[in-house]
């Protein structure tokens, strides 16, 4: 694609840089890695490369800056030898513990690698602010008292026999209680595993049956737009789902607001006051099992748009150091951060909303909808609690712009550092509204990707670099990634395509937090990523060894950028010609979001078709009607911005985009759809029923008929 080379050999325009990158944490730790070394790394380029070259002794760097709370010695880091598709062990021979090191800091004044205090998480400090809807709700929990009420609930837990291994699920909202069963669930070695209120019965079942849970915490009631919502019936027959599982007993209610629900009607149910008294308020609090650097501690789940979502086992080393060198060295998070993520529980994103007290700072765990009572809230509680870092979604800033608001004119932002946006791909049009009209010019737009199969990101931001419009800043630290021919047949080996050609994002070296294997996988195929086994499939399939994530983007020659240009699945291929949807709603976007609400871009290539057409969806703004007229505008803006390969054959409008409950729009099963394949929802769509009005499609020449076609 002559003409997408073109645009990306042009230098795009550069919004911020850091005013002193010398005073960061990434400079301070290249600069230990220099000593120690006598190297003369300079940029963040160079410590890239490094981490990637002598891969041991940087990520034996990291280790050592983290001063997590472990037993244990290791000789060697990781054997580099080995593949990343044979799953590698990392820092084998050190013991951990999540809950200890998010409670608890490593003693300065010892050199016992054991050694706890409290240094940055004093019993009086906030760690968390939990604030409910509209934001006339808050409270505030210091770290003596997440400590001991996470003690309490671990005792609670050990008296009724949850060890290590075992399956702790939760459903509940951004709240106190939930990271606390999180933590307690850590403190005696489960696994745990979390999925979201708003989440329906299907959704939750298709997650816990997998795992075989030992016991379900459940909210029993729910707020959101306004509105509380009785949970009683759906923790009934979620309960009812779980029967033929062989470890489960039970499920303990948490009383949400003033007054507890009357659950004596939902079977195996108990409060959570009852659970509590399981343990005596006098018996000593167990002792923190410390798992394994390689051994599961966290299970979280793909989007799973069609079929059953993929039960990923996250270590309990592999997300502590990963978080380490994410939150403290890319983002410089610290005991003076407060963080805002908005997430719903079920997400990955929640690792992010709890993250922070690891390093002694304070989260703000906000529960309900971002735009109650309006669409300022999440501003004005930034304000208010002097957040530091703001995470938040493309969709959240895209309605923010539209709606002509301008968060840097409404309230207070000056203690806010960084702004995190992930989810779906954030437009080059959001990146200038962003610095020309939202936020504050010193604020550092962190544009991420990466996700919940690695607990972390590919694409990230980097303090030591300018932000410049569009994708992310660059690769992380200690992750090979590389962009491949995305033509090539699954199993062929794989094929590096120049910078600024678009392609299949892979990892090409281990890293410590790719996942340890995915929960009821096989697991007589000679390893948790080999052939045969599901986790196989879903990452090393496409090319051998090589790690291949499933996204389509393209690095940008001269600034480093990686622009993720939607799913690879998804890629538009029309004539040969590759493009990603990405780019067509970026043109919609700009061109027409004062009459276009939303749209979809998919492929149609069913089993007769000698060649893909593109499709385009679109939903309409309230009061807008959709007619030849903007159809016709639309294309053109698309031939003009991008190219006359780009013009979808044929546009319609649609009721209804189908969405995940996190709001990332699907586009998968409306692709399968349209090509003629009948598929099973998963319980991850918020719509399923959405889908069924896209079957039509699949004979799209008797919608339009000899006429011209819209």
């Amino acid at each position: 694609m002559a003409g997408q080379e073109q645009q990306a050999v042009a230098v795009p325009r550069k919004l911020w840089q850091h005013p002193n990158p010398e005073s960061t944490l990434m400079y301070q730790f290249m600069q230990d890695v220099n000593r120690k070394h006598n190297l003369q790394l300079k940029t963040f380029s160079d410590l890239h490369n490094f981490s990637l070259t002598h891969r041991s002794a940087f990520w034996s760097h990291v280790f050592e800056a983290a001063n997590l709370i472990h037993e244990g010695t290791y000789t060697t880091v990781v054997d580099e030898s080995l593949p990343i598709d044979a799953v590698p062990r990392w820092f084998e021979g050190v013991r951990l513990n999540f809950a200890e090191n998010a409670l608890f800091s490593r003693s300065a004044s010892s050199a016992d690698t054991t050694a706890r205090d409290v240094r940055n998480k004093e019993d009086g400090k906030v760690a968390i602010t939990e604030v409910r809807e509209g934001g006339s709700e808050v409270r505030d929990v210091t770290f003596g008292e997440l400590r001991a009420m996470v003690g309490r609930m671990a005792k609670a837990m050990k008296a009724r026999g949850v060890g290590r291994g075992d399956r702790v699920v939760i459903v509940g909202a951004n709240s106190v209680e939930t990271a606390a069963v999180w933590l307690a669930a850590g403190w005696v070695g489960a696994v745990f595993s979390s999925s979201s209120t708003d989440m329906g019965v299907k959704g939750i079942l298709q997650r816990a049956v997998q795992v075989n849970p030992k016991f379900l915490f459940m909210d029993d009631a729910a707020l959101y737009n306004g509105k509380v919502v009785d949970l009683r019936e759906k923790m009934a027959e979620v309960v009812d789902g779980l029967k033929d599982c062989s470890n489960f007993e039970g499920v303990v209610s948490i009383r949400r607001f003033a007054e507890a629900k009357d659950i004596t009607r939902v079977p195996k149910a108990e409060t959570l006051d009852s659970f509590l008294a399981s343990a005596p308020k006098n018996a000593p609090l167990p002792e923190f099992v410390r798992l394994a650097f390689h051994e599961p501690f966290l299970i979280c789940y793909s989007s799973g748009t069609t079929g059953t979502p993929k039960a990923i086992v996250h270590s309990v080393g592999g997300i502590l150091i990963n978080y380490y060198k994410e939150g403290r060295l890319h983002e410089g998070l610290g005991p003076d951060s407060v963080t805002l993520q908005y997430t719903t529980t079920g997400w990955i994103m929640y690792l992010a909303n709890v993250g922070v007290i690891l390093y002694g700072g304070r989260t703000v765990f906000y529960d309900g909808s971002p735009f109650q009572p309006d669409a300022t809230i999440l501003v004005r509680l930034a304000a208010e609690h002097k957040v530091t870092k703001l995470g938040i979604s493309p969709r959240w800033m895209f309605e923010l712009s539209k709606a002509g608001l301008r968060p840097r004119d409404m309230a207070d932002l000056s203690h806010l550092q960084i702004v995190t946006c992930t989810g779906m791909v954030l437009s080059e049009q959001l990146f200038e509204w962003f610095y020309d009209a939202g936020f504050p010019a010193h604020v550092h737009l962190a544009n991420i990707s990466g996700g919940t199969d690695i607990a972390g990101c590919f694409g990230i931001m980097n303090p030591l670099e300018p932000v410049y419009v569009g994708g992310t800043q660059g690769p992380s630290l200690g992750v090979h990634v590389a962009i491949y021919d995305s033509l090539l047949p699954d199993g062929a080996e794989g094929k590096e395509v120049p910078a600024g050609t678009p392609g299949e994002l892979v990892a090409a070296s281990s890293f410590p937090n790719i996942p340890c294997f995915f929960w009821g996988d096989k697991t007589d195929a000679g390893g948790p990523a080999a052939p045969g086994t599901r986790y196989h499939a879903s990452y090393f399939g496409r090319f051998p060894h090589v790690w291949a994530h499933g996204d389509f983007c393209v690095v940008h020659p001269t600034t480093g950028n990686i622009s993720f240009l939607g799913r690879a699945d998804g890629v538009l291929n029309p004539s040969g010609v590759r493009f990603g949807s990405a780019e067509v709603y970026s043109v919609l976007e700009r061109h027409f979001a004062d009459r276009v609400q939303d749209s979809l871009c998919v492929g149609q290539r069913r089993p007769q078709d000698s060649d893909e057409s593109v499709m385009l969806f679109l939903l309409m703004k309230p009061g807008v009607r959709f007619e030849r007229g903007l159809v016709n505008e639309i294309k053109q803006a698309i031939s003009a911005d991008l190219s006359k390969r780009h013009v979808p054959k044929y546009i319609f409008e649609t009721p209804e985009i189908p969405t995940t409950i996190n709001l990332k729009k699907v586009e998968l099963p409306v692709k399968q759809i349209v090509s003629g394949q009948t598929i099973t929802a998963s319980g991850t769509l918020a719509n399923p029923q959405s889908l069924e009005y896209y079957y039509q499609f699949a004979k799209v020449e008797e919608l339009v008929g000899p006429k011209e076609k819209l």
